[in-house]
């Protein structure tokens, strides 16, 4: 008796030898066995998918899913999602703390009210800001940590900075504006032990290549209250840079 089955590599139905003894290993024989060069051309696509490391470092961390364990045991139980926004050439610079869970569902970096605020203090519209020939935004950590059990925000997971960052900025290059917001990015980049008020206030020190921010998070409305030379020094003078660098 001569059986027929579908091949998974041509495509085609060919001839199927029967079984001796029924239901040895040899059932499943195609007779003829496709050429080498097809299965190949065929089963491309998969294997690359699974084995080639895509070609360019955005590419590459957009895959990256070494946190996946320490994300699934945190409240949220979510999955690595990297928000990957450069390239070089870039004008300005922000580095800031992580993705919130917000911007873990958008896959738009700052596409909340604490970039709506942020967007303000730097003058910029949101196709200026989300144009990444003008601003590359690199954060501590490319995927939202998750929270905690009381609801908080998770620090940024070291292992994303170690792994991601140096070939990072290799790539991106000179950036003539620096803007860093927030504790962790101020105390990576500027080297500095200072509280965030401290470091903010002494802005002058770090013009015209960098600019040190507070979090644009709604929980800090009460610390630019108790600063006001935040909106009447710093931002004037921030928002004149940003012009001098995108022009």
């Amino acid at each position: 008796m001569v059986m027929h089955a579908r091949s998974l590599v041509t495509g085609r139905s060919e001839r199927k030898e029967p079984c001796e003894p029924p239901g040895s290993l040899s059932c499943a024989r195609l007779l003829p066995p496709p050429s080498p060069d097809l299965a190949a051309r065929a089963l491309r696509p998969y294997l690359t998918s699974m084995t080639d490391a895509p070609p360019d470092l955005a590419a590459r961390l957009r895959s990256c899913r070494l946190c996946a364990p320490r994300f699934a045991a945190t409240a949220t139980r979510h999955a690595p999602r990297p928000v990957v926004w450069f390239r070089p050439g870039a004008r300005i610079l922000v580095a800031g703390q992580a993705p919130g869970a917000r911007v873990h569902g958008s896959g738009r970096p700052f596409d909340d009210a604490s970039g709506v605020r942020l967007r303000d203090w730097l003058g910029l519209t949101e196709a200026q800001f989300w144009d990444t020939s003008l601003v590359a935004i690199v954060p501590m950590a490319f995927c939202f940590p998750g929270y905690d059990a009381k609801g908080s925000d998770l620090p940024p997971p070291p292992v994303c900075r170690a792994t991601w960052h140096d070939a990072i900025f290799a790539e991106l290059g000179e950036i003539p504006l620096r803007v860093y917001v927030g504790g962790h990015a101020q105390r990576y980049h500027l080297a500095t032990r200072a509280s965030v008020t401290d470091t903010v206030r002494g802005w002058r020190d770090h013009m015209p290549r960098a600019m040190p921010l507070p979090h644009p998070s709604w929980r800090n409305t009460g610390w630019l209250k108790r600063n006001p030379w935040f909106g009447e020094e710093l931002l004037p003078a921030l928002r004149s840079r940003v012009r001098e660098v995108m022009e």
